[in-house]
């Protein structure tokens, strides 16, 4: 029997974790995975496609009660830990407690809620789990109204689910485009477009005022006095990390739970994982980075070097029949080239970034086949130079020095 390694959490993060440890370094350590949900790992980014009727939960389940058992996972599911004592290094949970060698914290984050009147009234739902997803899918019958408030990938992924249902969906957004932080107002206005036509309606610069209802939610009502009724609202506004638990038992907590390069906390007994955590100042909700932490933690836990060394991260919105792309820094700034190419025959539309040679940004909408060309030239600090004059059009597009040679061989 190997040392005693206890995860609290159960998220893509940690059955990334999981997956590497079981393949790495089998038998090594004898585990128990607690996690405050009544099951385990399930792909959390599919959540979108299950409430638009495209999958069904059984096919975003990544670790089933099979794999636990034939790993030796000892699961804790449905039992919230209530304390760690770090003196006598035991976890404790509804059920008893549980010793450990080594501890994983990988709580991961909780949805944002505005704290306006009316937030807490039985129709208000986030969308950060399967009970929220079950939850949108049983109010989206057709005409039901539902309002979406946040314009951002996660709030954009309910609304357009609900609206394949069937449902009235309004979007809510505090900003003057949605997705501010993804796209420039022109993408963005070429995504509301689309959105309008599957009846989705938008409404940009709306500070929501108050939540209406007796009972239950019936309405949502605007600091201008815009009020859209609702039979369901849907708070997609942000998330925190979840960091309560390491709060109270000492560690050291900024915005996240403080990790280092090797993913250990003030303890160091102790690791943080995925959205709970801080690194060196950054918090993540994207999950590349969370599946590069989780490598480096299996190396560290097998007594291997290893170092988290954040990467750049690209977006995707999945939304069927909606092909969007950013990645890097495509804010004005002094020293910055911004390329941009229309086709309103198509509708796509591209706006590069280039800096000092480097293409330090991009956002695609319509056609993003080449998302990752761009991604790695961004990634990779590729100088462009040579590329400069068709760089717009992707990596199919011959350089001009490419097309230079055939000219002069004809003139020969």
């Amino acid at each position: 029997m190997g040392e005693k390694l206890v995860i609290i959490g159960a998220g893509m993060a940690a059955g990334r974790l999981l997956d590497h440890l079981v393949q790495d370094a089998p038998g090594l350590y004898d585990v128990t995975l607690f996690n405050a949900e009544p099951r385990g790992t399930y792909n959390r980014l599919m959540l979108s496609p299950v409430l638009a009727g495209e999958k069904t939960y059984a096919q975003i389940v990544t670790h089933d009660d099979a794999w636990y058992r034939a790993h030796g996972v000892t699961c804790r599911f449905g039992e919230p830990v209530r304390h760690v004592d770090r003196d006598r290094k035991v976890v404790i949970g509804d059920r008893g407690e549980v010793p450990y060698d080594r501890l994983v914290i990988a709580t991961g984050s909780a949805p944002f809620i505005i704290p306006v009147p009316g937030h807490d009234l039985p129709g208000v739902v986030s969308y950060r789990d399967l009970e929220d997803t079950n939850a949108m899918i049983a109010a989206s019958r057709p005409g039901a109204r539902a309002v979406v408030i946040g314009g951002g990938l996660l709030g954009l992924e309910a609304a357009a689910g609900m609206a394949a249902r069937g449902a009235d969906v309004t979007v809510i957004h505090l900003m003057g485009h949605l997705m501010e932080r993804q796209l420039d107002p022109v993408a963005a206005g070429l995504l509301q477009d689309d959105l309008k036509s599957r009846g989705i309606h938008v409404h940009c610069n709306g500070a929501t005022k108050a939540i209406l209802g007796k009972g239950r939610v019936t309405a949502v009502e605007l600091a201008d006095g815009t009020i859209y009724p609702a039979d369901l609202v849907c708070m997609a506004v942000g998330i925190r990390p979840q960091v309560q638990l390491a709060r109270d038992i000492g560690l050291t907590v900024g915005r996240g739970l403080v990790v280092d390069d090797r993913m250990t906390t003030s303890d160091p007994f102790i690791f943080g994982l995925g959205e709970c955590v801080e690194h060196r100042g950054a918090l993540f909700g994207l999950v590349a980075p969370l599946y590069d932490q989780a490598k480096v933690l299996a190396q560290v836990l097998a007594g291997e070097e290893a170092a988290f060394a954040p990467q750049a991260t690209a977006t995707k919105l999945k939304v069927t029949g909606v092909d969007l792309f950013s990645a890097g820094d495509f804010a004005d700034a002094d020293g910055r080239e911004n390329l941009t190419l229309r086709d309103p025959v198509s509708g796509s539309y591209r706006r590069l970034i280039v800096k000092d040679n480097r293409l330090i940004g991009a956002v695609m909408y319509g056609d993003t086949a080449e998302g990752g060309w761009f991604f790695d030239l961004i990634t990779q600090g590729t100088d462009i130079a040579p590329l400069r004059d068709t760089l717009m059009f992707g990596p199919g597009f011959p350089t001009s020095s490419q097309m230079a040679t055939p000219l002069c061989s004809l003139a020969a």
